[in-house]
Protein backbone atom coordinates (compact mmCIF):
# COMPACT_ATOMS: atom_id res chain seq x y z
CA UNK A 1 0.00 0.00 0.00
CA UNK A 2 1.90 3.30 -1.06
CA UNK A 3 1.03 5.86 1.14
CA UNK A 4 3.09 8.07 -0.07
CA UNK A 5 2.78 11.18 2.87
CA UNK A 6 0.67 11.78 6.04
CA UNK A 7 1.33 15.49 7.20
CA UNK A 8 -0.30 16.47 10.84
CA UNK A 9 -0.98 20.01 10.09
CA UNK A 10 -2.51 20.47 13.34
CA UNK A 11 -4.03 18.04 16.14
CA UNK A 12 -7.30 18.62 13.69
CA UNK A 13 -6.38 18.37 10.94
CA UNK A 14 -4.11 15.50 8.63
CA UNK A 15 -2.91 15.35 5.24
CA UNK A 16 -2.68 12.09 3.50
CA UNK A 17 -0.89 11.61 -0.10
CA UNK A 18 -1.00 8.56 -2.12
CA UNK A 19 0.87 7.33 -4.78
CA UNK A 20 -0.61 5.20 -7.41
CA UNK A 21 1.60 2.16 -8.45
CA UNK A 22 -0.89 -0.84 -7.95
CA UNK A 23 -3.33 -2.46 -11.00
CA UNK A 24 -6.90 -1.58 -10.50
CA UNK A 25 -7.78 -4.75 -9.47
CA UNK A 26 -6.05 -4.84 -6.09
CA UNK A 27 -6.83 -1.17 -5.83
CA UNK A 28 -10.46 -2.49 -5.79
CA UNK A 29 -9.74 -4.65 -3.09
CA UNK A 30 -11.15 -4.17 0.04
CA UNK A 31 -13.51 -1.11 -1.11
CA UNK A 32 -17.00 -1.10 -0.94
CA UNK A 33 -18.33 1.74 -3.03
CA UNK A 34 -22.11 2.92 -2.81
CA UNK A 35 -24.42 2.52 -5.91
CA UNK A 36 -23.97 6.16 -6.64
CA UNK A 37 -20.05 6.02 -6.31
CA UNK A 38 -19.99 2.44 -8.16
CA UNK A 39 -22.11 4.21 -10.98
CA UNK A 40 -19.63 7.02 -11.56
CA UNK A 41 -16.60 5.16 -11.50
CA UNK A 42 -18.04 2.92 -14.39
CA UNK A 43 -18.60 5.68 -16.39
CA UNK A 44 -14.83 6.95 -16.03
CA UNK A 45 -13.51 5.74 -19.88
CA UNK A 46 -9.26 6.49 -18.03
CA UNK A 47 -8.24 4.03 -16.06
CA UNK A 48 -6.01 6.20 -14.37
CA UNK A 49 -8.99 8.39 -13.16
CA UNK A 50 -10.90 4.56 -11.78
CA UNK A 51 -7.51 3.97 -9.98
CA UNK A 52 -7.56 7.53 -8.57
CA UNK A 53 -10.87 7.02 -7.34
CA UNK A 54 -10.06 3.81 -5.88
CA UNK A 55 -6.57 5.69 -4.77
CA UNK A 56 -9.07 8.23 -2.75
CA UNK A 57 -11.26 5.50 -0.86
CA UNK A 58 -7.56 3.29 0.42
CA UNK A 59 -6.52 7.38 1.55
CA UNK A 60 -10.41 7.78 3.65
CA UNK A 61 -9.85 4.35 5.30
CA UNK A 62 -6.47 6.06 6.60
CA UNK A 63 -8.63 8.63 7.85
CA UNK A 64 -10.83 6.43 9.31
CA UNK A 65 -13.95 6.68 6.56
CA UNK A 66 -15.80 4.87 4.02
CA UNK A 67 -16.79 5.64 0.62
CA UNK A 68 -20.55 5.76 2.72
CA UNK A 69 -19.46 8.18 5.03
CA UNK A 70 -19.41 10.60 1.75
CA UNK A 71 -21.45 12.36 -0.13
CA UNK A 72 -21.49 15.80 -2.16
CA UNK A 73 -23.61 18.58 -2.32
CA UNK A 74 -25.15 20.37 -5.53
CA UNK A 75 -22.00 22.11 -6.30
CA UNK A 76 -19.45 19.17 -6.50
CA UNK A 77 -18.09 19.77 -2.51
CA UNK A 78 -17.40 16.41 -0.63
CA UNK A 79 -18.50 16.44 3.11
CA UNK A 80 -18.23 13.89 5.48
CA UNK A 81 -21.76 12.68 7.34
CA UNK A 82 -20.27 12.99 10.69
CA UNK A 83 -19.34 17.11 10.25
CA UNK A 84 -15.58 16.86 9.92
CA UNK A 85 -14.68 18.57 6.78
CA UNK A 86 -12.37 16.68 3.78
CA UNK A 87 -11.43 17.66 0.49
CA UNK A 88 -10.05 15.40 -2.51
CA UNK A 89 -7.05 15.83 -5.13
CA UNK A 90 -6.36 13.41 -8.33
CA UNK A 91 -3.39 14.49 -10.61
CA UNK A 92 -1.62 11.64 -12.52
CA UNK A 93 -0.74 8.84 -10.11
CA UNK A 94 -0.53 11.26 -6.98
CA UNK A 95 -3.94 11.26 -4.84
CA UNK A 96 -4.40 13.07 -1.92
CA UNK A 97 -6.74 14.11 1.05
CA UNK A 98 -7.36 16.81 4.04
CA UNK A 99 -9.91 15.92 6.80
CA UNK A 100 -10.81 18.37 9.35
CA UNK A 101 -12.63 18.52 12.80
CA UNK A 102 -12.41 21.98 13.16
CA UNK A 103 -11.63 24.67 10.33
CA UNK A 104 -12.83 24.31 6.54
CA UNK A 105 -10.09 22.89 4.16
CA UNK A 106 -8.85 22.62 0.59
CA UNK A 107 -6.21 20.81 -1.12
CA UNK A 108 -4.84 20.50 -4.73
CA UNK A 109 -2.32 18.42 -5.85
CA UNK A 110 -0.44 20.02 -9.87
CA UNK A 111 2.08 18.18 -12.25
CA UNK A 112 4.74 21.11 -12.82
CA UNK A 113 4.07 21.97 -16.29
CA UNK A 114 5.65 24.85 -18.81
CA UNK A 115 2.19 24.72 -20.07
CA UNK A 116 1.20 26.39 -16.95
CA UNK A 117 2.97 29.45 -18.39
CA UNK A 118 1.10 30.26 -21.37
CA UNK A 119 -2.39 29.83 -19.56
CA UNK A 120 -1.07 31.90 -16.09
CA UNK A 121 -2.19 35.66 -17.43
CA UNK A 122 -5.68 33.63 -17.14
CA UNK A 123 -5.66 32.88 -13.07
CA UNK A 124 -3.39 36.00 -11.79
CA UNK A 125 -1.60 39.08 -12.67
CA UNK A 126 1.62 38.05 -14.41
CA UNK A 127 3.17 40.80 -14.74
CA UNK A 128 3.60 40.78 -10.74
CA UNK A 129 6.11 37.47 -11.62
CA UNK A 130 7.93 39.05 -14.82
CA UNK A 131 10.83 39.34 -12.68
CA UNK A 132 11.48 35.74 -12.42
CA UNK A 133 13.48 35.20 -15.45
CA UNK A 134 14.37 31.00 -14.51
CA UNK A 135 12.01 29.35 -16.05
CA UNK A 136 11.48 26.51 -14.13
CA UNK A 137 11.26 28.45 -10.79
CA UNK A 138 8.48 30.82 -12.81
CA UNK A 139 6.56 27.16 -13.59
CA UNK A 140 6.97 26.39 -9.71
CA UNK A 141 5.89 29.94 -9.06
CA UNK A 142 2.81 29.70 -10.82
CA UNK A 143 2.13 26.27 -9.82
CA UNK A 144 1.44 26.99 -6.04
CA UNK A 145 -0.14 30.16 -7.00
CA UNK A 146 -2.81 27.80 -8.75
CA UNK A 147 -3.00 25.10 -6.50
CA UNK A 148 -3.26 27.69 -3.96
CA UNK A 149 -6.55 28.75 -5.91
CA UNK A 150 -7.60 25.75 -6.47
CA UNK A 151 -7.03 24.64 -2.60
CA UNK A 152 -9.50 28.19 -1.79
CA UNK A 153 -11.99 27.31 -4.35
CA UNK A 154 -12.66 24.24 -2.94
CA UNK A 155 -13.15 25.52 0.37
CA UNK A 156 -15.40 28.44 -1.13
CA UNK A 157 -17.37 26.42 -3.65
CA UNK A 158 -19.54 28.73 -5.40
CA UNK A 159 -20.09 29.01 -8.50
CA UNK A 160 -18.89 31.89 -10.37
CA UNK A 161 -16.13 32.37 -8.23
CA UNK A 162 -13.27 34.06 -10.85
CA UNK A 163 -9.77 32.73 -9.49
CA UNK A 164 -7.91 35.98 -11.25
CA UNK A 165 -10.52 38.36 -9.75
CA UNK A 166 -11.38 36.95 -6.59
CA UNK A 167 -9.41 35.10 -5.31
CA UNK A 168 -5.85 36.96 -4.19
CA UNK A 169 -2.13 35.18 -2.88
CA UNK A 170 0.32 37.20 -1.08
CA UNK A 171 3.44 36.69 -3.23
CA UNK A 172 6.01 34.44 -1.34
CA UNK A 173 9.42 32.95 -1.19
CA UNK A 174 9.99 28.82 -1.86
CA UNK A 175 11.13 28.95 1.39
CA UNK A 176 8.48 30.14 2.84
CA UNK A 177 6.78 28.27 5.43
CA UNK A 178 3.28 29.87 5.21
CA UNK A 179 1.25 31.54 2.81
CA UNK A 180 -1.93 33.65 2.81
CA UNK A 181 -4.49 34.38 0.85
CA UNK A 182 -7.87 35.87 0.42
CA UNK A 183 -11.41 35.89 -0.98
CA UNK A 184 -13.64 38.85 -1.63
CA UNK A 185 -16.96 38.13 -3.23
CA UNK A 186 -20.10 39.93 -3.18
CA UNK A 187 -18.66 42.82 -0.91
CA UNK A 188 -16.76 40.47 2.18
CA UNK A 189 -13.26 39.34 2.11
CA UNK A 190 -12.33 36.16 3.96
CA UNK A 191 -8.67 34.82 4.96
CA UNK A 192 -7.06 31.64 4.67
CA UNK A 193 -4.15 30.25 5.89
CA UNK A 194 -1.92 27.95 2.76
CA UNK A 195 1.23 25.77 2.82
CA UNK A 196 2.85 23.75 -0.02
CA UNK A 197 5.40 21.08 -0.83
CA UNK A 198 6.82 19.75 -3.80
CA UNK A 199 7.84 15.79 -4.46
CA UNK A 200 8.98 14.06 -7.68
CA UNK A 201 7.80 17.08 -10.03
CA UNK A 202 4.14 17.89 -8.23
CA UNK A 203 3.53 20.45 -6.21
CA UNK A 204 0.74 19.68 -3.25
CA UNK A 205 -1.11 22.80 -1.73
CA UNK A 206 -2.81 22.73 1.41
CA UNK A 207 -5.65 25.94 2.89
CA UNK A 208 -7.40 26.04 6.25
CA UNK A 209 -9.50 29.06 7.05
CA UNK A 210 -7.85 31.66 9.27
Amino acid sequence: MPLYKTIQVSPLIKVYIWKIEETEAELSKAVELTEHCQNRMDGMKSELHRKGFLSIRHLMAEAGYEDKDLYYDKVGKPHLYDGNHISITHSHHFTGIIVSKGKEVGIDIEMQRDLITRIAHKFTPTEAYSHIKDRKDLVRKYTVIWGCKESLYKIFATIGLSFLNHIYIHDFEFSDEMLEGEITYKGKTSFYILKFLEFEGFTCVYATSK
